[in-house]
């Protein structure tokens, strides 16, 4: 059994064959340190890679997964250029032994790895070094593999990584537009996982509370009373729901709404948006769903027919400063799926470029 084990890596991005490395250090050592050291021409932020890490390992006993930015050119037949590699190492064991409230727990025995370089690292730290799967025999997984087609890898992300990296598209639009049928439609062409417009639920629920309340006899939808509260959790649930999504699917993921249409739902009802009203998320594409030749359909729960124009338009003038591209569907449902297709295929042959990683 060893005291402090090293897991060194780029983790870019992270992968079964790295979280088995992970698994095997944390069974053989009291602590394990995971050093997650990304450069900053690499396009998965560093932050994103430590914090899918960190959520896969939350259960591996000892594991700590540190990250730190390290720009150093590649050369393995340098010595400087290696202790400037090295230092950085160190830096992230002195962390982490500050995290531990013991700063003299710095030093590792044992680096686990499964690159080439992993004995010369364990010699220039005093440690031993042990190799697991160099010829990815057990776990044919590989970074350069996942970066040069991620959707045919994705079995090989843990579901924080998917959660990650998927393309999150969604529809959304006014009152009896066909946000619901575009969307389950658009999940049924690309077999994708799909997320329920939350508010629909939420007024479902508020409708029944507000009944109970009432002694069993139904209010009119009219006289529901929405509040700031009603749209901070219909925005809150529908974060929590399309994440659960995102963590259990695959490379696209299609939204019936998000958290930040419920700032312009907010708007439509209160007269006003509110400031603890808002998402900073940023989905990879938004489908919005025109008014113009959709016949307006009463079932029971809407209340906003000559709101639909004017929902529309506030939708186009807030996505137009959204940041997010965004394409407006017309037409009949065969088209506007035509059009949503042909907006995802775009997509997706663009959402999944990586930035080249620093190499020897």
């Amino acid at each position: 059994m060893f005291s402090h084990a090293l897991v060194l890596g780029k983790f870019y991005p992270p992968h079964a064959g790295h979280h088995r490395l992970i698994r095997a250090a944390a069974a053989a050592a009291g602590r394990t340190t995971v050093a997650v050291l990304g450069a900053s021409v690499e396009s998965i932020p560093l932050a994103d890679r430590v914090a899918w890490l960190t959520e896969e390992h939350a259960a591996d006993e000892g594991v700590a997964i540190i990250g730190d930015v390290d720009d150093h050119p590649i050369d393995f037949h340098d010595d400087a250029i290696w202790d400037l590699h090295v230092d950085i190492v160190k830096s992230v064991l002195a962390r982490r032994a500050m995290r531990d409230g013991d700063p003299r727990r710095a030093p590792v025995d044992v680096v686990f790895s499964s690159e080439d370089y992993g004995a010369e690292l364990a010699s220039r730290l005093g440690a031993k070094h042990v190799s697991v799967d160099p010829d990815r025999t057990v776990v044919a997984a590989s970074g350069t593999a996942i970066r040069a087609d991620a959707p045919g890898h994705w079995d090989q992300l843990a579901p924080a990584t998917r959660a990650g990296l998927c393309a999150r598209v969604v529809v959304l639009g006014a009152e009896s537009t066909g946000t619901t049928t575009l969307s389950r439609a658009l999940a049924d062409h690309y077999r994708a996982e799909w997320v329920a417009e939350e508010g629909r639920r939420h007024t479902e629920d508020k409708f029944t509370a507000a009944t109970a309340l009432a002694g069993g006899v139904p209010p009119r939808l009219d006289d529901l009373v929405w509040t700031v509260g009603d749209f901070v959790d219909v925005a809150r649930r529908q974060s929590q729901e399309e994440d659960r999504a995102a963590r259990r699917g695959g490379p696209l993921l299609v939204c019936d709404n998000d958290a930040w249409a419920a700032t312009v739902w907010c708007e439509r009802y209160l007269g006003a948006a509110h400031p603890d009203v808002t998402s900073a998320r940023r989905p990879a594409l938004y489908l919005l769903t025109d008014h113009a030749g959709v016949p307006f359909e009463q079932d029971g729960w809407r209340d906003g027919e000559h709101r639909r124009e004017w929902m529309t338009a506030r939708f186009e003038e807030l996505l137009a400063g959204r940041g997010v591209p965004w394409v407006k569907v017309t037409g009949d449902p065969a088209a506007r799926l035509r059009q949503a297709v042909s907006a995802c295929d775009d997509l997706l042959a663009r959402h999944f470029r990586f930035n080249d990683p620093l190499t020897a």
